[in-house]
């Protein structure tokens, strides 16, 4: 996912982590449409999203809307599977898919996001609790 480009490059990976393909998507609705499309040619799909908790929340929540089954990728192990995958870090579109899909591939255990409307209320309460209480050290201080 690539907010300043608008874009989202995904690659399919089997279990034997042979490439089946993959694509540029834009983010807006068409091409979260064509996307989705594209990805629903797999019948036994997982979405491996990195940074579902940042920068890939928005695109694993519409796929979680969409009934697909989605597990988050954690930044650092992207990272490392790039590194290790093309001997080098360097970061483009095409490498960060394939990392991902080589994480989302290999690594088991990894955490598979659900929507729940609770926590997400939870977390706003907590956040305005801590909020105030930051006001109220600010004021007596």
């Amino acid at each position: 996912m690539d907010p300043h480009k608008r874009s989202a490059t995904i690659e399919v990976m089997s279990a034997d982590e042979a490439i089946q393909g993959g694509g540029r998507f834009a983010t807006d609705t068409d091409g979260y449409t064509a996307m989705l499309r594209y990805g629903r040619r797999w019948p036994d799909r997982v979405w491996a999203i990195e940074g579902c908790a940042g920068i890939g929340k928005h695109i694993a929540n519409r796929l979680l809307a969409d009934g697909e089954e989605v597990v988050d990728v954690p930044p650092k192990l992207s990272a490392r599977a790039r590194v290790f995958a093309t001997g080098q870090g360097r970061k483009t579109d095409a490498t960060d898919a394939h990392s991902v899909a080589l994480v989302g591939t290999r690594m088991t255990g990894l955490r598979p996001v659900v929507n729940d409307e609770q926590l997400a209320v939870l977390r706003i309460l907590v956040d305005r609790r801590r909020s105030l209480g930051e006001d109220h050290t600010r004021m007596t201080s």
